[in-house]
């Protein structure tokens, strides 16, 4: 005869009881509440600072600003033909520009961050503004072509200083911690002014007989956003 095995007990009842300890675990636990649509937003795009004095007088000349940023680059060649110069020559002007555009903004990062410019970046920034729009003052003043060449150099040059130290004056106002959320803010706001910009602009130089006054209402559009950069400081 074999000898029997010993018959090993089932262990069901240790199962059972960790089964029932792992419900009243999960019972006691309490559910996480699920954030709001406005939360998941506010999460990616911080409204608050709509509070903050320096971001909002910042936003405000920046929205007056690009009303009339844009608008030279549109309309300098159809200046240039109008004072009778060929249509090649006139589209040069914007290639002129551009190059000089090209060189600008790094020469203008460079010096904006340099140690004596650095802590006063936001009256550079002004200072870019003010001088982009004497450029465009100067314009009707442009009767042939030689001197259209000296306006776009010039506009270059002041496109490029204010470009190089848009966002550069941004993070200083707001810190780097709330700097993302501010560029989304910011160039979501901006999208209206520079999409309504150029049309105003063509509606404008509609009623005139000389395109000139157009760039130079550009210069005062500028002088305003100038002041209020100003202020920010």
């Amino acid at each position: 005869m074999r000898p029997l095995k010993p018959l090993i007990p089932k262990q069901t009842t240790s199962k059972s009881k960790n089964k029932i300890a792992v419900r009243e675990e999960g019972s006691s636990l309490k559910k996480i509440p699920e954030k709001s649509s406005w939360e998941k937003v506010n999460k990616y795009l911080d409204f608050s600072l709509f509070k903050h004095r320096g971001f909002l007088i910042y936003l405000s000349g920046n929205v007056i600003m690009f009303l009339g940023f844009f608008a030279p680059i549109i309309f300098l060649a159809p200046y240039a033909k109008h004072q009778g110069i060929d249509e090649y020559s006139a589209a040069f002007l914007l290639s002129v520009m551009a190059f000089v555009d090209m060189f600008a903004r790094p020469s203008g990062g460079l010096i904006a961050n340099s140690k004596y410019i650095r802590p006063r970046i936001q009256y550079f920034f002004s200072l870019a503004i003010m001088f982009n729009g004497v450029c465009h003052l100067l314009c009707p003043l442009a009767q042939n072509y030689p001197s259209l060449v000296v306006y776009a150099v010039f506009f270059g040059l002041g496109f490029g200083s204010v470009s190089s130290v848009l966002f550069e004056t941004l993070m200083d106002l707001v810190g780097a911690p709330r700097f993302s959320s501010a560029v989304g803010l910011v160039t979501v706001v901006e999208c209206g002014p520079v999409l309504l910009g150029p049309p105003l602009a063509g509606k404008d130089i509609f009623h005139q007989r000389k395109k000139g006054s157009k760039i130079v209402r550009s210069k005062h559009i500028r002088d305003h956003s100038t002041k209020l950069q100003i202020c920010t400081h």
